[in-house]
């Protein structure tokens, strides 16, 4: 077994441990001590449980679409970046009620060469992503348009900004960042690392700016064919 697989599954012990430790703990301090415990200490318990299960469920998918990326051929098709991002936006906006989110979608976008579930999973982490680390009743902005010769999809929040010390560490996998935000939500680090690796299993690319006013995320994706890439080029 190399270096890094022993690195992995020592990290992936220490996170897993965590949680069961707290689902562990609470549990038999309930089985032990239901009698003596006050009602609204056991409904508080109970509440911890629920919340490190979901934090459980969540690593181990995480990590299951961690395997699957580095196994899976990926099926790229013509897929409309703009319908899918219609989709996935009020899915996160239904969970993060107090922000405010914009769609500047270009009209006339080419359909890009994707797989469709991937590029859901892209969108849903990075959207996520910028309306969990930005503070309620910021703005969450999402745009397309064509850059490059390829379809680019940006994400903005207007966060608190990611420090240059941690860019390095961005896309590692189990890095989370440091801000008064993080505390205040829950993570393992894999969600950046697997958008990017998703990203480049397309053929895509992704990168990101950032300042004390906010963070933006691109990713662009290959046309769907060479018609596109030529028409576009001639009208730009």
């Amino acid at each position: 077994m190399s270096t890094v697989e022993e690195e992995f599954i020592a990290t992936v012990s220490h996170e897993l441990r965590t949680p069961l430790t707290s689902i562990r703990g609470f549990s038999q301090t309930l089985l032990n001590s239901w009698d003596k415990i006050k009602d609204d200490d056991k409904k508080k318990f109970v509440g911890i449980i629920e919340e490190q299960s979901n934090r459980l469920i969540h690593l181990v998918e995480n990590i299951l679409t961690v395997s699957k990326t580095n196994a899976e051929h990926q099926i790229l098709k013509k897929v409309n970046v703009n319908e899918i991002i219609r989709k996935v936006v009020p899915l996160i906006e239904s969970q993060y009620k107090d922000h405010k989110y914009e769609l500047n979608l270009m009209h006339g976008l080419p359909p890009a060469l994707l797989d469709e579930d991937k590029f859901q999973q892209i969108l849903t982490n990075l959207i996520d992503n910028a309306s969990k680390y930005s503070d309620a009743g910021k703005k969450v902005t999402v745009s397309t348009e064509v850059s490059k010769n390829m379809i680019s999809i940006k994400v903005r929040d207007e966060g608190v900004g990611i420090k240059l010390e941690d860019y390095d560490k961005l896309f590692k996998k189990f890095s989370r960042l440091e801000n008064h935000l993080t505390s205040k939500t829950q993570g393992n680090g894999l969600g950046l690392y697997i958008t990017k690796q998703l990203v480049e299993k397309m053929n895509g690319q992704i990168s990101f700016t950032s300042s004390d006013k906010g963070t933006i995320f691109e990713v662009m994706f290959p046309f769907y064919n060479e018609e596109d890439v030529l028409r576009c080029s001639q009208t730009s």
